[in-house]
């Protein structure tokens, strides 16, 4: 019997854990195993095969999140630059809705900025100033973040593979253009039952949350 590529091979172990709410072992030894490097190019590969087989589903891409904008957490997983993945019509939860955890496996939550943009930005090399003229507003948002891959022991092939370790996100409801706001200076207080637990400002992304938003 002919094995799959290893491309669809570790797609398939992420859909797996996935659709039974379980872990797998890391990509990274599981390419290894396969004789496969380990390299952000083959990651993406990965993360195509799933994307694909979900959009032939019925699923619709709504936005792409970037994830590893924060550079502490780049220097904890080594890497010089941030990775993105998909977010999806599934996942998308109103404002103030109820999230069912069963839903997920060990699921983590980050405040975060939305850019929704009025106009598609195509240039390769698009700017700053190409991304101030496509977005219509900005708006709070939170992610939810999981990992598919055993008690989140992940290098950056893993969360690249495994859609940029997305699960699922709420948009607030309160849009803003960008010329009501600062986005650099944005701050963020997230509280767990009225405590404190995290906080943050714009420029943590990046130095600005549209910088993330132009690599992207």
């Amino acid at each position: 019997q002919h094995s799959p590529e290893p491309a669809e091979a570790l797609a398939a172990a992420l859909r797996d854990a996935e659709q039974q709410r379980t872990t797998c072992t890391p990509l990274r030894q599981h390419a290894e195993s396969l004789g496969w490097a380990t390299t952000q190019e083959n990651a993406y590969a990965v993360q195509r095969v799933n994307e694909t087989r979900r959009i032939a589903g019925g699923d619709r891409v709504t936005g792409r999140k970037i994830g590893l904008t924060a550079a502490s957490v780049r220097r904890q997983l080594g890497v010089d630059q941030p990775d993105y993945g998909a977010l999806w019509n599934s996942t998308a939860f109103g404002d103030g809705a109820e999230i069912p955890l069963a839903a997920f496996i060990r699921p983590k939550v980050e405040a975060e900025v939305a850019i929704v943009l009025d106009k598609d930005v195509t240039a390769a090399d698009a700017t700053l100033a190409d991304l101030f003229a496509a977005t219509a507003y900005a708006v709070p948002a939170l992610e939810i973040v999981d990992s598919r891959i055993a008690a989140w022991d992940i290098h950056l092939f893993d969360t690249i593979a495994d859609n940029a370790s997305a699960a699922g996100y709420v948009l607030g409801s309160d849009p803003k253009r960008l010329d009501q706001l600062s986005l650099r200076d944005a701050g963020m207080t997230l509280t767990e039952d009225g405590r404190e637990v995290s906080e943050g400002r714009g420029s943590e992304c990046m130095g600005h949350p549209l910088n993330a938003a132009v690599w992207l």
